[in-house]
């Protein structure tokens, strides 16, 4: 009788383990998965390199020891485990490489690891001369993005997203001071774009937005705006004032270099990050929503102001970053058949981000010129996922992302609570939000429906 319940018992606990699977992964691998996987690696890891052609055959002294001793054949070494570490997400494999291996092997093969080892996912890396890193993913992080509960937050670095392999995928200025976020109808851009805002609402920085749809993406979070323009004609206006607001910081650089034999080397600066912090330009983010508003033109007058809005703007991507003023751009498609312009604006957005598209040639716009693999991800991201991503920048580099559903009124609450950060700008007065008086509003429950755009 009691074998009979014993059976019982057994049946409901593997039961209870599948369902916790199913319904909350997070909380299988933390509980039994991690402890399955690392037996797994540990196990098959010998095999698996060979399996996968990462091993190197036996050194000609090995072989000559074993042919003196009348010894079997040595047989080839997998590269050394170093350090295996488990995450929330996954588990971290560092390994030494033997003499001869290459870090891209591991790359082209970690499709072949993934299987083998039977995980989510796995990302090569490599971490130094002879040392790779290979971050494996449990369980699908991007289903049910939760971000981490500690997120490290310095100057203008801001969470915006989690990455495939279970990090945090924050967004630099000062690392990649600009970036082109495109994606189609509802594939999440508008709730990244959001995410930006609410991230950086509580930062020291001024906030400027285009939104040439009448502004309903960015009016409601005008509290925390320094300058808004929500049509084309000042849009122009705005950016011609954004350049002007460079240039003074220019002059304010250049003024206070006082470059001569005594002045020590540590205080001789470029960009105003250098400048003593009274005399520091506040940073500017300028946020441009549904870029290719602002260069379509149907006429000889809107032509006109489409050559300003293009000067200006490329103006702003070439010498923005000294002067503390960093740009965002958004659209649908920002290709060459926006007109004369683009495709040099586009050349200095180091950053890249790109959402569900409609066609490959999107995708080619984002990632043409810097890699053909993330073109072909960018293509295959489903139309259920609202919100994921690829991210790349100039370097060749680029992965999955998704990022957290923020309602609009997740992201009002959070600008109207910091609507006291709002710097003003003389030169950018004549484009302040003017708002009526803020009333109390309660905060409601957060969402729970998936992120659209």
């Amino acid at each position: 009788m009691s074998g009979h319940w014993f059976l019982v018992l057994a049946l409901v606990a593997v039961a209870a383990v599948l369902v916790l699977r199913k319904l909350r992964p997070a909380w299988y691998w933390l509980t039994f998965g991690v402890v399955f996987a690392m037996v797994r690696v540990t196990f098959r890891y010998a095999s698996v390199m060979d399996a996968c052609g990462l091993t190197v055959p036996p050194s000609r002294m090995r072989l000559a020891l074993a042919r003196m001793t009348n010894r079997p054949a040595p047989e080839s070494r997998p590269p050394r485990i170093l350090r295996m570490r488990a995450t929330r997400t996954g588990l971290v494999l560092r390994l030494k490489l033997r003499p001869g291996q290459d870090a891209f092997d591991f790359v082209a093969s970690t499709d072949r690891l993934r299987h083998s080892f039977s995980m989510q996912g796995i990302v090569s890396r490599e971490i130094k001369s002879g040392v790779i890193e290979l971050r494996m993913t449990g369980y699908d992080v991007l289903e049910r993005v939760q971000m981490p509960v500690k997120i490290e937050r310095e100057g203008l670095r801001i969470p915006v997203a989690l990455r495939e392999d279970g990090e945090v995928h924050y967004r630099d200025y000062q690392e990649v001071p600009h970036a082109l976020n495109l994606g189609a109808t509802k594939s999440g851009k508008s709730v990244y774009q959001r995410q930006l805002v609410k991230e950086l609402a509580p930062l020291d920085v001024a906030l400027v937005g285009i939104d040439c749809k009448q502004g309903v993406e960015l009016a409601p979070l005008a509290r925390r705006f320094t300058a808004l323009a929500d049509n084309p004609d000042d849009a122009a206006d705005l950016l011609e004032a954004l350049v002007a607001q460079m240039a003074d910081a220019y002059q304010v650089i250049r003024r206070e270099q006082r470059i001569s034999a005594d002045t020590p080397d540590a205080e001789i600066t470029a960009d105003i990050w250098g400048l003593p912090e009274h005399l520091r330009p506040v940073p500017i983010v300028l946020v441009v929503d549904e870029v290719a508003e602002l260069a379509l033109f149907s006429n000889t007058v809107e032509k006109k102001r489409r050559e300003r809005i293009i000067t200006a703007l490329v103006r702003l991507v070439q010498l923005g970053r000294a002067a503390g003023i960093y740009v965002e751009i958004c659209g649908q498609r920002f290709g060459a058949e926006l007109g004369d312009g683009i495709t040099m604006l586009r050349a200095q957005l180091t950053g890249r981000v790109s959402h569900r598209v409609n066609d490959e040639a999107s995708a080619k716009m984002a990632f043409g010129d810097i890699s053909p693999d993330a073109v072909l991800a960018t293509t295959q991201i489903p139309t259920e996922r609202p919100g994921m991503a690829v991210a790349g920048d100039s370097t060749g580099g680029w992965i999955r992302i998704r990022t957290p559903f923020t309602s609009m009124r997740q992201a009002v609450n959070v600008c109207n609570a910091q609507a006291h950060r709002t710097p003003a700008i003389a030169g950018l007065a004549p484009f302040r939000p003017v708002l009526p008086a803020l009333a109390p509003v309660e905060n409601p429950a957060p969402p729970t429906r998936p992120a659209t755009a």
